[in-house]
């Protein structure tokens, strides 16, 4: 009787989905997520970006009795789901310290108006909000970035610790906790912060194949972030480890490319930041370079590229910055530049992490090192992180399009690490680099390391392994940088020394490999009329409702359009992404131009 039931809500929920959404059918393991939320089933969803998870609690809240309150943990995303949600007739509201309107949406909720109540975990967290949720039904509870929840998570907010004691308030509502990033660890962590039951897991695996994965050593970062934006026209990420980087790799990309490259950073002042953020979500082909702090907050669709000027924290924070991109389905493409330095930095930095968590915090740099040092397929590395079984081959990966050379490199690596013990530990790989090759130099010569049995042991051919040989030893930690700057050995560097353990390293390409991909990924048509129409339409259209281009129709729906051309407004209402809503506020004006074209 049970399974009847679940099927007759499916049922109705897919032809809901049409209607609203404008989409034949779910994806993924959307179908899942959604019948358990339709019949009161309390449930944590790991989903891939781009995967839809807000559909999963916006669906459901149209059908269901009372107001789903959605948990989001920062006000740019709220709002980019709110003018989302409103564009699809979705009754939406958000309660944020920025919202003047904040006695009309309690009103609102408190006379049962509202399908969707967005708030933050510090305002949910507050007695007078939990007040204000007994005066008219709830449906649903949603906890959007459920990860940041768990200590173990790469993001954790103490004010996600609160959100048990309120919903526990409400115990007959059922919960969504919704997330992209969680090991199997950080799972069962949120399962039992949110007071889910084992029963409601459900993971719908962690493979974004839209998404090609290029991990290079930053050799010239303006080069070959100005390299990439070339081949990319399309709006774009950079991330920046520092502020001062961020400024400077902004105004260097802007001049270097004559596109906009506006920065983001914490340090901005908040009007500065907000705007460049807005012009960001609005723009078509627009790049902002940011810190982390930028990201979370935002639900745009048509990223495609992010790229990291240096390394993430985690192969977890690699996941979720990346996932950023292509959310729409699209081709799009994530490029790690990183350095030797950069491992150096994080080593030295677990020393002020806290006990309890230094040695996981160890445990993900040693990941990250094993992801930018491998020679086989980025994707499987990724996945299998997440405990995942994939092919050995992706066929979308830098390493899979173009092979690269594996050298053995231990006795080189033993040449170095010994250098770095017989001189004392306490000297930069330039030196170093002298000493092993021979070279005549004053400071070798006074210091007596000319008189050293590693003085001079390394070739001309074999010195061009030096350097790449530096960068994966440091990487894996077998290297550890001092705070003076020089090298002293750490992790397995006396394995390597005894024999024990081997280095292979990736043989750096002696002209960096370029991008294969043309214009828009490949997949907007190039100098069509048509098309160009329909997107200049589409801003049009987004100046008007004061909404970013993508809240009218994504670039799938108008290629769709300029191929088959529909002449009725029920031909356009087939296309996918055009629900009733939407064809009524935008269907003639849209005909109209196919007509014109």
């Amino acid at each position: 009787m049970e399974a009847r039931v679940e099927s007759k809500n499916l049922q109705a929920a897919r032809e809901r989905l049409r209607s609203l959404f404008g989409f034949d059918d779910f994806r993924g393991r959307q179908p899942e997520v959604v019948e358990r939320v339709l019949a009161g089933h309390s449930t944590l969803a790991v989903m891939p970006t781009g995967a839809g998870k807000s559909l999963t609690y916006q669906l459901p809240a149209t059908m269901l009795q009372g107001t789903c309150v959605v948990i989001s943990p920062l006000i740019a995303l709220m709002h980019d789901q709110l003018r989302a949600a409103q564009a699809n007739g979705i009754r939406a509201a958000t309660l944020t310290s920025v919202d003047e309107d904040w006695r009309e949406t309690m009103d609102a909720f408190r006379g049962g108006r509202l399908d969707l109540l967005y708030v933050a975990p510090e305002r949910a967290s507050q007695p007078s909000f939990c007040d204000l949720l007994t005066a008219a039904p709830l449906a649903l509870f949603a906890i959007d970035e459920a990860h940041c929840v768990s200590e173990w998570g790469h993001d954790f907010r103490p004010d996600y610790r609160q959100l048990r004691p309120l919903m526990d308030r409400f115990g007959d509502v059922p919960r969504l906790a919704l997330t992209a990033t969680a090991d199997a660890h950080t799972r069962c962590d949120i399962l039992e912060q949110l007071g889910i039951p084992q029963e409601g897991l459900v993971v719908a695996g962690f493979d974004r194949p839209n998404i090609r994965y290029a991990i290079r050593h930053r050799e010239n970062p303006v080069r070959q972030l100005t390299t990439l934006m070339a081949e990319q026209p399309g709006p774009g990420i950079v991330y920046a480890p520092t502020r001062k980087k961020v400024e400077d790799l902004a105004a260097k990309l802007a001049s270097a490319t004559g596109r906009e490259v506006l920065p983001y950073h914490a340090g901005l002042e908040p009007e500065v930041r907000a705007a460049n953020q807005a012009r960001f979500v609005a723009s078509e082909d627009m790049v902002i370079v940011a810190t982390i702090a930028f990201g979370m907050g935002i639900d745009k669709p048509d990223v495609r590229f992010v790229a990291h000027a240096g390394i993430p924290k985690s192969i977890e924070a690699y996941y979720q910055e990346t996932g950023r991109a292509g959310r729409d389905g699209d081709p799009s493409l994530a490029l790690m530049l990183w350095g030797a330095e950069d491992f150096a930095r994080a080593r030295l930095r677990l020393a002020e992490t806290p006990e309890d968590r230094r040695e996981s915090d160890r445990q993900r740099l040693d990941s990250l090192s094993s992801l930018v040092e491998t020679a086989g397929c980025r994707r499987a590395v990724l996945l299998k992180h997440f405990g995942e079984d994939p092919p050995q081959t992706c066929g979308n990966c830098d390493n899979c399009l173009d092979a690269p050379d594996v050298v053995d490199a231990t006795e080189t690596a033993r040449k170095l690490l010994s250098a770095v013990y017989r001189t004392g530990q306490s000297f930069g790989f330039g030196h170093l680099q002298k000493v092993l090759t021979g070279g005549d130099d004053d400071r070798v010569m006074s210091r007596g390391h000319d008189q050293l049995t590693v003085f001079g042991i390394v070739g001309a051919e074999e010195a061009t392994l030096l350097r790449p040989v530096s960068r994966a030893l440091q990487a894996r930690g077998s290297l550890v940088a001092t705070e003076h700057g020089g090298l002293m050995l750490g992790g397995d560097a006396r394995d390597i020394l005894k024999g024990d353990a081997e280095l292979l390293i990736v043989k750096p390409p002696k002209k960096e490999r370029r991008s294969r991909r043309s214009r828009d990924g490949g997949v907007n048509p190039i100098g069509d009329p048509l098309f160009d129409a329909l997107r200049e339409l589409r801003r049009e259209l987004a100046i008007e409702g004061q909404v970013p281009p993508y809240v009218i129709f994504h670039d799938a729906t108008l290629r769709e359009m300029a191929t088959s051309r529909p002449a009725t407004l029920a031909e356009l209402g087939t296309i996918g992404g055009i629900g009733t809503k939407k064809l009524e506020a935008f269907g003639e004006r849209f005909l109209d131009c196919i007509r014109r074209h």
